[in-house]
C-alpha cells in the first residue's frame, strides 16, 4: 500500500488521472492549434478532471467560419 491507501482507491485515482491527462493533452492541442492564449493558460493551469477541458473541445473551441463561406459555382462545384 502507498501511505495507507487501500488498492480500489489507489485504482480510481490512477484511472482519474489518465483520464484528466488525456482530455487536458487533446485540449491544449486544440487551443494552441486555434490561437486561442487565454484558454491555453487557464487549462494549463487549472485542474478541473476534464471537465472544463471537455466544454473547451465541444463548445467554446468551435471556430466562426462566417468570413470563410463556400460559395459554389454555376456548375455546382464548391471553390
Amino acid at each position: 500500500m502507498l501511505y495507507g491507501m487501500s488498492a480500489g482507491y489507489l485504482m480510481i485515482l490512477i484511472f482519474v488521472m489518465i483520464w484528466s491527462g488525456v482530455w487536458k493533452a487533446i485540449a491544449l492541442w486544440k487551443s494552441a492549434r486555434n490561437s486561442h492564449l487565454a484558454w491555453f493558460i487557464v487549462l494549463l493551469l487549472v485542474n478541473t478532471v476534464g471537465l472544463l477541458e471537455i466544454l473547451y473541445i465541444y463548445i467554446f473551441s468551435k471556430n466562426n467560419k462566417k468570413g470563410k463561406k463556400k460559395s459554389k459555382t454555376k456548375a455546382g462545384k464548391i471553390k
